[in-house]
């Protein structure tokens, strides 16, 4: 995990109030997985209905998903030992994600049309890239530390090779999982008393997010270019739940497969509103995940 500050003009903590009352938007399910394995994530959707995920408990293997053509094609950064693809934006289905090197690192990547590149924040010995728009930038976060932690959040301009860290308050741990094209972030951190909370950056102000059926375990891990951010939450008997927040109206609404109830993880959105996640025990903590789309 890890926190972010943009080298912008961002300071101001707000709490974004919260509301449940609302008219709940209604989903169609579908069930994506990998042929022939027992373990798919759906990490990411671009506004033409292609995914980017991974399959593989054991040795991570990325893919993109065709929804229209029904194909996954596989992608794995050059000689990697195991690779998630995760973040996917709408020119070209550029993708970012992470790998594991022969010699036992975790990098970033960013993908265009099969030209990969090694994204790696100057000094650190831990990256992921975990979103990607239209902008020519990526989300993710480093670390100093080989195993990880604690994170450190960050935005990376492709074209300048500029990291822009990201400071959040009162966070130990944090990290940056999405990005728009309009530079808003979102992420997650954790503070002081171990507990986890959302986050917004938009327009150069942050927003602690909170859902408020939970108990200091949100994590907020993708935003469209529409305003609705999505994640998830654990409540208070020990369920995951995916939600969908509406920045404008400030309004949360739960989100469950329906053979996923407890389990579930929403881990991107495009445009269009289309959500892709995954569930599974322990919301898939192990060798039994399934990938999904929820559509309105």
């Amino acid at each position: 995990m890890n926190c972010k500050k943009l080298a912008l003009s961002l300071s101001l903590a707000l709490l974004l109030s919260m509301s449940t009352a609302f008219a709940q938007t209604a989903y169609t399910f579908e069930t994506i997985n990998y042929s022939g394995d027992t373990f798919t994530q759906l990490l990411g959707i671009n506004n033409d209905g292609i995914i980017a995920g991974y399959h593989n408990f054991n040795l991570n293997s990325g893919f993109t998903y065709d929804q229209e053509t029904k194909v996954f094609t596989t992608e794995n950064y050059p000689d990697s030992m195991q690779t998630q693809v995760i973040g996917i934006n709408n020119n070209g289905a550029k993708t970012s994600g992470f790998f594991i090197s022969q010699s036992n690192v975790t990098e970033g990547f960013t993908d265009n049309q099969g030209t990969f590149t090694a994204v790696n924040f100057p000094g650190s010995a831990f990256n992921q890239l975990l979103s990607q728009n239209d902008e020519g930038q990526a989300a993710g976060y480093y670390s100093l530390s080989a195993s990880g932690a604690p994170d450190v959040p960050y935005v990376y301009d492709e074209f300048g090779g500029i990291f822009e860290v990201i400071n959040i308050p009162n966070s130990v741990n944090a990290q940056a999982t999405g990005i728009n094209d309009a530079g808003d972030v979102v992420g997650f951190f954790c503070d002081s008393t171990g507990a986890m909370h959302g986050w917004l950056l938009e327009g150069g102000y942050f927003y602690q997010l909170d859902d408020p059926q939970g108990k200091g375990t949100t994590a907020a891990l993708g935003l469209n270019n529409k305003g609705l951010v999505v994640g998830s939450y654990v409540d208070t008997d020990n369920n995951t739940h995916g939600f969908v927040y509406t920045i404008s109206s400030k309004t949360w609404q739960t989100i469950d497969d329906p053979n996923g109830k407890g389990n579930t993880i929403v881990n991107g959105v495009n445009d269009k509103g289309t959500l892709v996640g995954f569930y599974g025990p322990q919301a898939c903590g192990t060798n039994d995940c399934t990938g999904f789309i929820a559509k309105e």
